[in-house]
């Protein structure tokens, strides 16, 4: 049932914008004045089209770009990344990374047990990843010793980073 009345108030739509064949448009004109449901659906959508025809937009002002972007303008805009983000602290963080990856390369370089005891091709192929022991790595005391500093180094960062941070904070209140 509701297809009909969508087929219905498609093919009245179309009869209205004037749309389709004078064949089609005949058709409609009798089906209008002959079925009263049809007739009723006629008079609805006439209004309806009849309300959007008289409907006049609200223009804007022709000076209402220049408005908007004067208003814009008195508007304090977010600084650019560069000028809030200290690219000492970024250089910082990355040299601690960077440190850290190169000291666990340097330790595992030294690890390695470079004499294979014969000259064959296969001798590499016994050091698979089955044979590598990761505790030996982990536990000993250099790799200790090494963690523990790149831990104080970052604390020490952090609190460069903080004290910073304070005292600009300070400034601006002063």
């Amino acid at each position: 049932m509701t297809n009909e009345y969508e087929q219905i108030e498609e093919r009245l739509w179309d009869y209205i914008d004037g749309q389709g064949s004078p064949e089609q448009r005949s058709a409609i004109d009798e089906l209008i004045r002959s079925n009263l449901e049809w007739k009723r659906k006629y008079q609805e959508l006439l209004q309806v089209h009849e309300l959007v025809n008289s409907a006049s937009l609200d223009e804007p002002s022709m000076r209402f770009t220049k408005n908007v972007m004067e208003e814009i303008a008195r508007l304090h805009i977010a600084p650019a990344t560069k000028s809030y983000i200290n690219k000492k602290i970024i250089w910082g963080i990355g040299t601690f990374f960077m440190t850290m990856i190169l000291g666990f390369v340097v330790f595992a370089f030294f690890q390695v047990n470079w004499s294979t005891g014969s000259g064959t091709p296969d001798a590499l192929a016994r050091y698979s990843s089955e044979a590598v022991t990761w505790s030996k790595f982990f536990s000993n005391t250099y790799t200790n010793i090494f963690m523990g500093f790149n831990i104080i180094l970052g604390l020490v960062l952090l609190d460069m980073y903080l004290q910073r941070k304070k005292s600009l904070k300070k400034q601006v209140s002063d």
